[in-house]
C-alpha cells in the first residue's frame, strides 16, 4: 500500500524519507530519521516500532547490513515487514517478507533506497532511484522528485491518499516534517507544501538558534 525513498545527501550528511500511500497519516508510521545517524522506512504491514529500533542500532555504531539483521533476527511476524536502512556511510540494507502485500518490489542506488508494495509494477522502485542519482542539490528536493517519478512509473496498483516528507540535519528535531494524512491528490499537495515552506526553513532553524537575527516573522505586531 506504499512506495517510498530514504536517502542521504553526501555532501550536508543530511538524511530523509518521502512517502505514498493508500492509507491515511502514512508517513506518521513508517518515515524515521535521526540526525547523524541514518534513516529508515518501515512499512507494509507496518510496525512503527522497528524505525526508531533500527535507528538504535545504527547510532551504536553498526552498519545498515548488521543493525538490519540484529533487528529481525528471530522476531515475530517479520515476514509482515517491508524495510529499508540507510547509514551514515550511505550504505543501505532491505528487508521483504513472504508476506509483503501485492506486486512488491525494491532497488538500492547511491545513497538511497526504494521499496514499495501493492505496487502498479515491479519498477516503480528502480524509477525512483533512478531520480533520486540523476538529481543534484537540496535533499528536500531531491526526495520530491523521486516520489513524482515513482508516481509517473505507475505508483500504487490504486489511488493514493496520504504522503509525507522528512528531513533530519544537524538538528535535534526534523529540518523538514511536512504530511498530508488524507486528500485526493497528497504528491501534489505535498509539492505545494514544500513550495511554500523551502524558502523560509532556514529561518524557522535561526529563529530556534539565535531569534536576534533570524528574519521578521512577517505577522502583524513584528515590528
Amino acid at each position: 500500500m506504499t512506495f517510498s525513498l530514504i536517502g542521504r545527501c553526501a555532501k550536508t550528511g543530511q538524511f530523509g524519507m518521502v512517502v505514498s500511500s493508500s492509507s491515511p497519516a502514512v508517513a506518521a508510521r513508517c518515515a524515521h530519521v535521526r540526525p547523524g545517524v541514518g534513516a529508515v522506512a518501515s512499512q507494509n504491514v507496518t510496525d512503527p516500532a522497528l524505525g526508531p529500533l533500527l535507528l538504535d542500532a545504527l547510532e551504536k555504531g553498526f552498519s545498515a547490513t548488521e543493525a538490519l539483521a540484529l533487528v529481525t533476527a528471530g522476531r515475530d511476524h517479520i515476514d509482515y515487514r517491508q524495510l529499508m536502512v540507510i547509514d551514515v556511510q550511505g550504505r543501505t540494507a532491505l528487508h521483504s517478507g513472504r508476506h509483503v502485500l501485492g506486486t512488491w518490489g525494491t532497488a538500492a542506488g547511491s545513497n538511497c533506497a526504494a521499496g514499495g508494495n501493492l505496487l502498479a509494477n515491479d519498477s516503480v522502485p528502480q524509477a525512483m532511484v533512478d531520480s533520486f542519482e540523476r538529481s543534484e542539490g537540496d535533499l528536500a528536493e531531491r526526495l520530491m522528485q523521486a516520489l513524482e517519478a515513482g508516481l509517473a512509473a505507475g505508483g500504487e496498483a490504486g489511488p493514493v491518499y496520504s504522503a509525507g516528507l522528512k528531513v533530519a540535519d544537524r538538528l535535534s528535531w526534523p529540518l523538514v516534517d511536512l504530511r498530508l494524512d488524507w486528500c485526493e491528490r497528497p504528491i501534489e499537495a505535498l509539492r505545494a507544501a514544500w513550495a511554500v515552506y523551502a524558502p523560509q526553513a532556514q529561518a524557522y532553524v535561526q529563529r530556534a538558534e539565535n531569534p536576534s537575527v533570524a528574519p521578521s516573522y512577517g505577522v502583524p505586531g513584528d515590528e
